[in-house]
C-alpha cells in the first residue's frame, strides 16, 4: 500500500475517500470529502509552486504560473491518484459508478486532493509530511512537462490581465450548486473584478465552473480587443 493511504485514523482516511454521492445512498456515513479536497487543493497550489520555484531559478512568475498549471491539472492530478492505487477505493454511489466513476478524471484528481489534505491532518498538519509524498510524485512528471500558452489555466490567465491592467486585487468566483443528481451535480459561477461582473460558466463542479466563468470573461476581452 503507498504510504499516502496509511493512515493512524482511519475514520479520516474513510471519509477523504467518501464521495458525496456515496454520503447521499448511505446519509450514516456523515460527512463527504470536499472540506478536504478543498485543504489538498490549497497544499498542493502552495507545495508545486514551493518545488517549481527552488528547480526554476531562471524562470519568471508567469512561466512558473504556467508550468505550475501544467503539474497540477486535473489530469495530472488523476494519474497521482492511479499512481497511489485510489481508483477502486473511491467510496462511490451506485449512480456514479454505473457513470465509470472510477476512470472520471475528476473524481480520481478531488479524491487526490482530499486524501492529501487528510494525510495532512492525520500528520498533525505537518506540511514536511506531505511533502515528502509530493515531491516525489511532482519528480516523475516536472521534467517531461511541455509549456505553452495554451497550458495556462483560464483562471490563471484572467488574473494576470486583470493585475497588469485593472486593478492588483485577483479576481473573486462566487459559485453555488443550481441542480443535477448527486454523482453529477451542476454548478454555475460568477467572476467578479472590484465588484463587476466580467464572465459566468457553468460545470460539474465548482472547479470547472470558476475555470468556464473565466474563459468566458476572457472570450468577452477578445471579442473587445482587449487581449
Amino acid at each position: 500500500m503507498h504510504k499516502l493511504l496509511t493512515f493512524n485514523n482511519q475514520k479520516l482516511l474513510r471519509q477523504a475517500l467518501t464521495h458525496r454521492s456515496y454520503v447521499n445512498e448511505h446519509p450514516e456515513e456523515g460527512e463527504h470529502n470536499e472540506r478536504l479536497e478543498f485543504l489538498g487543493d490549497a497544499l498542493l497550489n502552495f507545495l508545486s509552486g514551493e518545488y517549481l520555484y527552488k528547480r526554476n531559478p531562471e524562470k519568471g512568475e508567469d512561466e512558473l504560473t504556467r508550468r505550475r498549471s501544467a503539474l497540477v491539472d486535473q489530469k495530472q492530478l488523476a494519474k497521482f491518484a492511479l499512481e497511489v492505487d485510489l481508483e477502486f477505493k473511491i467510496r462511490l454511489g451506485q449512480g456514479a459508478i454505473r457513470d465509470g466513476g472510477y476512470q472520471n478524471p475528476n473524481l480520481l484528481s478531488s479524491t487526490f486532493e482530499a486524501v492529501l489534505g487528510a494525510y495532512y491532518l492525520d500528520n498533525d498538519s505537518n506540511i514536511e509530511v506531505v511533502r515528502k509524498i509530493v515531491e516525489p510524485l511532482f519528480d516523475s512528471v516536472s521534467q517531461n512537462i511541455v509549456v505553452s500558452r495554451s497550458n495556462v489555466d483560464s483562471k490563471n490567465r484572467f488574473q494576470e490581465w486583470v493585475q497588469s491592467h485593472v486593478t492588483p486585487n485577483p479576481p473573486i468566483y462566487e459559485t453555488e450548486q443550481i441542480g443535477g443528481p448527486s454523482h453529477a451535480p451542476q454548478f454555475v459561477a460568477r467572476v467578479l473584478v472590484d465588484g463587476k461582473e466580467h464572465g459566468t460558466g457553468t460545470g460539474r463542479n465548482k472547479k470547472e465552473a470558476e475555470k468556464d466563468a473565466a474563459e468566458d470573461a476572457l472570450a468577452k476581452l477578445k471579442k473587445k480587443g482587449l487581449l
